[in-house]
């Protein structure tokens, strides 16, 4: 299995890993990274993580370590407060389009095969503030110009209901699909986030499972939290019962692409999180075909919540 998380994680409780601040940095980071046990993949941000080292160290590093690239995530600036691939000013609209291009091609470069673009301030706060057709049809214009340039790239789409606008433009596995017909090309998918896909009150293996209808399934950022915000707690450690569904959807459809954990670490020292997310992935995989995937089927088959309810109970006892 593949299993991916968050670089920037591991600047938390920098005192029992750097000796000053100035020590923090890409190669670093990927250096800390590398003491999990089970990670085999990380995940940059682009521009974010490109700042202090060249791609040239970053592939050292990975090399050293023996750990690979799954992907790029975007991450822009502040200079996209009014929208990146709906932004009025044309200028920083295309600089939107040109910094995803680049990231892709970072991406190709550093041996991994997907990139996520997450729109932060694509969305809007109050009634009466953009035309919500124009931004539609110039978002669907973006993604198509970007994934027509790199047909041979992955291009993964993911969605936030809110945060940092009260609402994104396109923020739930709806409309994310819609517009993946929209743009309609081979190469793009969908990442699914869990706390993301609770903030909007959906029910994670519900959206999973529309994501594989379509064959627009690419990725998993998995976390856990409390609905309105994006908590990125450990996996499991909320919504227990919600996570063994979702995961038990992701055998039934055949996922076997990466498993990225997009959790954050406050208080909790970053590698010692980073693990129990792993095996808790992989102790609810176990559980699963230990009760067998036929068994399930027969529970869902059922729609008796009861027995939904022992079979929690099994695996408490």
């Amino acid at each position: 299995m593949k299993f991916s998380t968050r670089l920037n994680s591991f600047k938390t409780k920098p005192e029992l890993f750097f000796k000053n601040e100035e020590e923090i940095n890409t190669v670093s980071l990927i250096k800390r990274m590398a003491e999990v046990e089970g990670l085999t993949h990380v995940e940059l941000n682009y521009p974010e993580h490109f700042q202090k080292n060249t791609i040239s160290e970053i592939n050292e590093a990975l090399e050293k370590y023996k750990l690979d690239v799954s992907g790029i995530a975007l991450r822009f600036n502040e200079i996209y407060n009014d929208g990146e691939f709906t932004n009025p000013n044309e200028t920083i609209r295309n600089k939107a389009i040109t910094t995803t291009k680049e990231a892709i091609e970072t991406c190709e470069e550093l041996g991994g095969s997907t990139t996520t673009i997450w729109l932060a301030n694509d969305g809007f706060d109050y009634s009466f503030q953009i035309d919500y057709e124009v931004a539609w049809d110039k978002t669907v214009s973006a993604l198509r110009e970007i994934g027509e340039q790199y047909p041979e790239m992955n291009i993964s789409f993911e969605y936030k209901p809110y945060q940092p606008r009260s609402f994104a433009l396109v923020g739930d596995i709806g409309s994310a699909l819609l517009l993946l017909d929209d743009v309609n090309l081979p190469n793009f998918g969908v990442t699914l986030d869990f706390c993301h896909m609770l903030m909007k009150k959906e029910n994670p293996a519900y959206s999973l499972a529309l994501a594989a209808k379509k064959n627009r399934l690419m990725g998993f950022h998995l976390n856990d939290g409390y609905k309105d915000n994006d908590d990125g707690l450990m996996l499991g450690s909320v919504h227990l019962l919600q996570t063994i569904e979702f995961i038990y959807y992701a055998i039934k459809y055949e996922y076997d692409a990466l498993i990225y954990f997009d959790t954050f670490p406050i208080r909790e020292d970053p590698v010692k999180e980073c693990e129990k997310n792993i095996k808790t992935y992989k102790k609810i995989e176990n559980i699963i075909h230990a009760y067998g995937l036929e068994n399930i089927k027969s529970l869902i088959l059922s729609k008796d919540a009861t027995e939904t309810q022992e079979f929690l109970y099994s695996i408490l006892s």
